[in-house]
C-alpha cells in the first residue's frame, strides 16, 4: 500500500472514531436529561368511610343452666297388692286421671262388702236402740222405771250411734282403698319407664311404680353471679331496670344447637340468699312449652335483660383492629388525614358491634379498606352507609314485658 492510500485510511477510521465519540455524547446527555424529570407520585389510597350507626339499646347478660321440671312425682301405690295391669306405654304423654297401673282389686271388693254389711247391722242396732229409748221416756214419765233404766236406755242408743259412725267410716276407707287399687295420674306430662312389671306384689308408700313430670310450663334454673347481683341492685336504685324479684324480666334461651336466642320466657324467682362458698345466687326462669319439645335436664344458654335503655354507636366489627390491648379504630378527618381512635367496645347487636367510648357520632369511620389506612396518610375517603349484616336479629326494648353473667348482649330500639 502506497502512502496516500496509508493516509486516506487512516482518516477514514479517525471520522469513525469521531463520529462514534458525538454518539456516545449525545446518548449520554439524553439519559441525563431523563434522569432529570421525577415520576409523578402515586396517588392516596382509597378508603370507605360512614357514620356509626345510632341506636337505642339494652343489654343482655348470659347465663348457662338447665331445664327443669316444675313438678316431678314418684308415682307408689296407696295400697299393697299383685300388679295386675298397666296401662301406659313407656315414655308415653300422660294425662291427669289416667288409669296407668291396677292392682288386683278383689280383696278390697271383699273388704267393703264386708264394711257395708256392718254398716247395715249398726243401722239395725241404732234403729232399735232408738225404738228403745222413745219407749223408757214414756215409761219414765209414767214413773214405771227407774231413772237409772233410763239413762241406761240412752247410753244404749248413744252407743249405738256411734257404732253407726264407726261402721260408714270402714265403708268409706274400704271404698278409698278399693279405688286406690287404679292408680291414677296425678298430673298431666311426660311418664317414664315401668319400674315393676305386672304380677309382682307392690307394697302400700313404698314400691315406686314410675315417675312422671309435667312439662309445659317448664323452668330454666341457673347461677348468678354476686357482681350481677349488686349491679341489678344498683339499677333498680335508679330506676334503670326492675329487680327480678319483684317483676317478670324477659329472658331468652338457646339449646347447645341453636345459634339464635329463639326460647323466651320470663323471670319466676330468685332466691332468698346467696350460695357463700361460689359466690352465686341461685334463679329461676318459667318458659312456656306448648309443643312439649324442652326436656328436664337439657343445658342452654339464658340472656337476661341486664340494663335500662341507652344510647349506642354500632359499627361492623372489621372496622376494629387491635393494637397490643388496645381496640383501634381508625377515622378521617379534615383534609383527608387519618387519625386513630382507642374505643372501648360491647356487644354485637344485629351483626354490628357496640361502640360504648371513643367515637362520635359524626366521625367518619374508615369501615373498607382499613389496611390501607395508616395514622396521618393522606386518603381518598368514599362515602358509604352502615347496613347491619343480620337486621332484626336481636330483639329490641320494645320486645320487654314489662319494659325497662360471663358475656353481655345488647338489642336495639327503633
Amino acid at each position: 500500500m502506497d502512502a496516500g492510500a496509508s493516509a486516506r485510511a487512516a482518516g477514514r477510521r479517525s471520522n469513525s472514531s469521531a463520529r462514534l465519540i458525538l454518539l456516545l455524547v449525545c446518548g449520554l446527555a439524553t439519559g441525563l436529561a431523563a434522569c432529570a424529570k421525577k415520576p409523578p407520585p402515586p396517588p392516596p389510597p382509597t378508603v370507605y368511610v360512614a357514620t356509626p350507626l345510632q341506636r337505642k339499646l339494652v343489654d343482655w347478660d348470659d347465663y348457662v343452666g338447665r331445664f327443669v321440671a316444675v313438678n316431678s312425682v314418684d308415682v307408689r301405690p296407696r295400697v299393697s297388692g299383685y300388679l295386675q295391669s298397666i296401662g301406659f306405654k313407656d315414655g308415653q304423654i300422660v294425662h291427669k286421671g289416667q288409669v296407668l297401673f291396677v292392682i288386683d282389686p278383689r280383696p278390697y271388693q271383699a273388704a267393703l262388702v264386708q264394711a257395708e254389711g256392718a254398716e247395715a247391722h249398726a243401722a239395725s242396732s241404732l234403729a232399735d236402740a232408738k225404738v228403745e229409748l222413745a219407749r223408757a221416756v214414756r215409761l219414765l214419765a209414767d214413773k214405771a222405771i227407774s231413772e237409772q233404766e233410763y239413762q241406761t236406755r240412752l247410753a244404749t242408743e248413744q252407743q249405738a250411734e256411734g257404732d253407726l259412725t264407726a261402721a260408714r267410716g270402714n265403708v268409706q276407707t274400704a271404698a278409698l282403698n278399693l279405688g286406690f287399687t287404679k292408680v291414677i295420674s296425678p298430673l298431666n306430662g311426660r311418664i317414664s319407664d315401668r319400674r315393676v312389671s305386672a304380677g309382682n306384689l307392690v307394697v302400700q308408700d313404698q314400691t315406686i311404680l314410675t315417675n312422671i313430670t309435667d312439662l309445659d310450663p317448664i323452668w330454666f334454673t341457673f347461677d348468678a353471679a354476686e357482681s350481677f347481683a349488686l349491679k341489678y341492685e344498683n339499677e333498680a336504685l335508679s330506676g334503670q331496670r326492675p329487680l327480678s324479684r319483684t317483676a317478670a324480666n324477659p329472658v331468652e334461651i338457646r339449646l347447645q344447637d341453636q345459634s339464635n336466642y329463639v326460647i323466651r320466657g320470663h323471670m319466676d324467682f330468685v332466691d332468698n340468699q346467696e350460695d357463700p362458698n361460689s359466690g352465686t345466687i341461685r334463679a329461676r326462669a318459667e318458659v312456656p312449652n306448648p309443643n312439649l319439645a324442652l326436656t328436664p335436664g337439657l343445658f342452654g344458654h339464658l340472656r337476661l335483660l341486664g340494663s335500662g335503655t341507652y344510647d349506642g354507636l354500632l359499627i361492623p366489627d372489621n372496622a376494629i383492629t387491635t393494637e397490643q390491648s388496645d381496640q383501634i379504630v381508625y377515622v378521617v378527618g379534615a383534609g383527608g388525614k387519618v387519625a386513630q381512635r382507642k374505643v372501648t367496645t360491647g356487644p354485637l347487636v344485629d351483626g354490628l358491634r357496640v361502640v360504648r367510648s371513643g367515637l362520635a357520632a359524626s366521625d367518619q369511620v374508615v369501615v373498607g379498606g382499613v389496611e390501607r389506612a395508616r395514622p396521618g396518610a393522606e386518603v381518598t375517603a368514599k362515602p358509604t352507609k352502615i347496613t347491619p349484616p343480620n337486621p332484626g336479629a336481636s330483639p329490641t326494648p320494645a320486645d320487654l314485658a314489662p319494659p325497662s353473667a360471663s358475656a353481655t348482649f345488647a338489642t336495639t330500639n327503633p
